[in-house]
């Protein structure tokens, strides 16, 4: 069926595309964990939630399938049919009386759907645009993210707390479907099909593959065991801060230490792939180490937003704090939102309009100035902050300090939205082209790790020292990738360059 070509514009598509990543992240990591609470789950059953986070960080394993058979788009479609399905029935089973188990294992079952939606939705944008491109319709990607994640928690949350939760994920399954008929009907084939994808399944019966995956499985349910275990409980009691620690954070340093491994072993390692020529899976993780200043590249994306998670972390609740509550949803919504979608559309056009060489140093300038100036708010608000926390009845701060947060807080999305304009860009600039779904997953993969740890430092920080110190410290800890900007390779953006 021949396309219409205004509805194929990536104009479109590059919204509607990542819109339909955002939503089903906001549903399962966020708007999951308000439905249990709702249903008087116990925070501690809550806190298990986080395992749905884990494909996120785990999706690298499985990134190479997606490049190696059929095309980003049917992995797209079949992906968001399943998950057109899942929120389908979690709205079926709500009215059980085991409807909060089921739609546990539901949105587990979905996370792993999601991480591979993702992939699949990463890797048609290369494909489909040159570098051009991926950086000109940057910015419409991180204002449909945003968007997505408003619409679940402003309309999903509002219907299922107010009203009731089948309307709210029947609601939810309405939204997706809206965006998966366009999709069906309009989104372009911009990529030759590769292997069938009923080879994927011939290959998860080998073996191998099957070894791997019970190690895989039985290294996650150790971690899982010794986390519950007597043991760490007693070790927790000599090392406090392992309190803070998560079954999220130790995947994350397994992660790094893989990583490590495979840097460290890089010439056996591609030694022992060369000899088989079909082990294109093992090919794309060895590519992407086996490149000049891997370990600049490396550091880069791991540190790039330590500064902005360290705050991030702390800033909803040095408001808080702070006594403004009430009102810090609207000034979220109706100045941060707006804000911080305008610094991503202004970032990806100007990364555009110059080069992502010319930008990328005072954008992540702006974005981690932020962190002083919020350091700059703390200090001045330190007097309401002592008296505010932990009461009922906040103390008013006053227009002008209403306004003051306001602007802050608008310039920290703004700053924000820049920052992830740039990242996006290097991340897709380091995607080699045989192996650009999982490139990226990797590269994204990394970039969430300091994210991992940032609630664990901060949270000690905030309780040591107060805001204004762990602010200011989250700028010092941003000056390491600002130093790194120089030596980074691939920052031209010549379209004569092949696409690395």
């Amino acid at each position: 069926m021949k396309k219409n070509k205004l509805l194929s514009s990536p104009f479109i598509w590059a919204f509607t595309t990542y819109f339909t990543e955002g939503f089903p992240f906001i549903m399962i990591r966020s708007v999951s964990n308000v439905f249990f609470r709702d249903m008087n789950v116990s925070l501690q059953s809550i806190g298990l939630a986080s395992l749905f986070g884990l494909p996120w960080i785990l999706k690298f394993l499985w990134g190479p399938l997606v490049d190696e058979y059929s095309t980003k788009r049917r992995w797209l479609l079949t992906m968001q049919i399943a998950l057109l399905i899942i929120f389908g029935l979690a709205a079926a089973v709500i009215p059980l009386k085991n409807s909060v188990a089921l739609i546990a294992v539901l949105f587990f079952i979905g996370s792993f759907l999601a991480a591979t939606h993702d992939i699949a939705i990463d890797g048609y944008y290369m494909e489909a645009l040159d570098k051009a491109g991926q950086a000109k319709f940057v910015g419409y990607r991180t204002a449909a993210f945003r968007i997505a994640m408003m619409t679940g928690t402003m309309v999903i949350v509002t219907l299922g707390a107010n009203v009731n939760w089948f309307l709210a994920f029947w609601t939810a399954m309405i939204i997706f479907g809206l965006f998966l008929l366009y999709h069906l009907f309009f989104l372009p084939e911009v990529q030759t099909p590769q292997k069938p994808i009923k080879r994927v399944f011939k290959r998860l019966m080998k073996l191998n593959f099957i070894i791997y995956a019970v190690a895989l499985v039985l290294t996650i349910a150790g971690i899982r065991l010794l986390l519950d275990s007597q043991f760490y409980l007693d070790l927790k009691t000599h090392l406090p801060f392992l309190n803070k620690m998560h079954f999220s954070h130790w995947t994350a340093i397994l992660l790094l230490l893989g990583l490590l491994l495979v840097y460290l072993y890089s010439g056996k390692i591609k030694a022992m792939i060369v000899k088989d020529p079909d082990s294109q899976y093992s090919r794309a993780f060895v590519s992407f180490m086996d490149r000049d200043k891997i370990g600049i590249i490396l550091a880069f994306i791991i540190l790039l937003r330590a500064g902005e998670w360290t705050l991030s972390t702390m800033a909803g609740p040095f408001f808080w704090d702070v006594g403004v509550k009430k009102i810090y949803g609207i000034i979220s919504a109706w100045i941060g939102l707006p804000m911080s979608i305008f610094g991503a559309l202004l970032g990806g056009w100007m990364i555009s309009r110059f080069s992502l060489k010319q930008v990328i140093f005072p954008f992540i300038f702006l974005q981690n100035a932020t962190n002083l100036i919020f350091m700059g708010l703390a200090l001045h608000l330190a007097p309401f902050v002592a008296i505010n926390t932990g009461v009922q009845q906040p103390t008013d701060v006053g227009l002008n300090n209403v306004l003051l947060i306001a602007a802050v807080h608008g310039f920290d999305q703004f700053a924000g939205g820049l920052g992830t304009a740039v990242l996006m860009t290097y991340l897709m600039r380091i995607c080699r082209k045989e192996h650009k779904a999982a490139h990226y997953a990797i590269g994204s993969g990394l970039m969430s790790v300091t994210g991992v740890f940032a609630g664990v430092l901060s949270g000690i920080v905030a309780q040591k020292m107060g805001y204004a110190w762990l602010f200011g410290l989250s700028f010092a800890v941003s000056i390491p990738a600002m130093l790194l900007i120089p030596f980074l390779p691939q920052l031209t953006d010549s379209l004569k360059q092949p696409n690395q």
